[in-house]
């Protein structure tokens, strides 16, 4: 009976270490994968404190952080969210037909990449509403994409002669690319500039500065790039992700820049 008891015991005692390190193990790997996220964010302190003293603070971001930066969609597939809103437009595009919801079913279409649908939505859009500023900007922001700046120009420049700050400047950016597109570079770096003097956006500083570069301006482009290197690390985690492509593009264009006559 007591060698029972003492086999029963020792099989118990195994059990609880079995879990007892189960649990250890999938709280290192909980805090590991929030660490990496952290890292993924360039949430550098956040990937720090979690590394020094894993437990309570690795639970704080999960909370704070983690799972409140993706509290608004939950947990679902990619693209879910956009198929539930497509089909939420095409319902009432069927029963309304609204010019918005065409113009907003393009947008969708526009944020995926699939320029062809967007520009039909688009048009469709115009029909029933041709003053609308937002469609008009971002029908000629897909037309850009689609290669097709000739079009693009006098829906952007219409816009910008009603609204010159029309979405932030982000239609000025637009039709500064357009200009570029066409060769018209005197006109496009007038744009730029423009652009500049309001905003801090990396994605105009780096063109201005390729301009300045291609009409043999190093000084001047060396200015823009090395305000785009110098405020980015200073930047909150999403507008890094979003700029990380013309970041990246400056680092590449200061490498390639001859030494200042400064």
């Amino acid at each position: 009976m007591d060698s029972y008891d003492d086999t029963a015991t020792s099989a118990a005692s195994s059990f609880h270490s079995w879990l007892s390190l189960l649990g250890v193990g999938l709280l290192f790997l909980f805090n590991l994968w929030m660490i990496i996220d952290a890292v993924r964010k360039r949430e550098w302190i956040w990937a720090g404190i979690m590394f020094i003293f894993p437990g309570i603070s690795t639970v704080w971001y999960f909370f704070y952080m983690f799972r409140g930066s993706t509290a608004t969609s939950g947990f679902e597939l990619p693209g879910a969210q956009n198929r539930r809103r497509i089909k939420e437009l095409q319902a009432q595009i069927h029963h309304l037909d609204k010019a918005h919801h065409h113009s907003q079913l393009g947008d969708v279409y526009f944020q995926q990449g699939k320029l062809d649908k967007a520009e039909a939505c688009y048009r469709a859009a115009l029909e029933r509403d041709a003053e609308d500023l937002d469609t008009r900007a971002h029908y000629g922001q897909c037309l850009l994409r689609l290669n097709r700046p000739a079009e693009a120009k006098p829906l952007l420049q219409g816009v910008l002669r009603e609204n010159p700050k029309h979405e932030y400047n982000y239609t000025a950016m637009a039709y500064a690319e357009t200009l570029g597109a066409l060769g018209e570079t005197d006109d496009a770096l007038k744009s730029w500039q423009y652009v500049v003097a309001n905003n801090s956006y990396p994605r105009a500083k780096v063109q201005l500065a390729e301009l300045y570069l291609a009409k043999s301006q190093p000084d001047l482009a060396r200015a823009e790039l090395q305000t785009v290197l110098a405020e980015d690390p200073h930047a909150p985690a999403f507008q890094r992700r979003r700029d990380r492509v013309w970041v990246s593009r400056a680092k590449g264009l200061m490498r390639k820049l001859p030494p200042s006559s400064q």
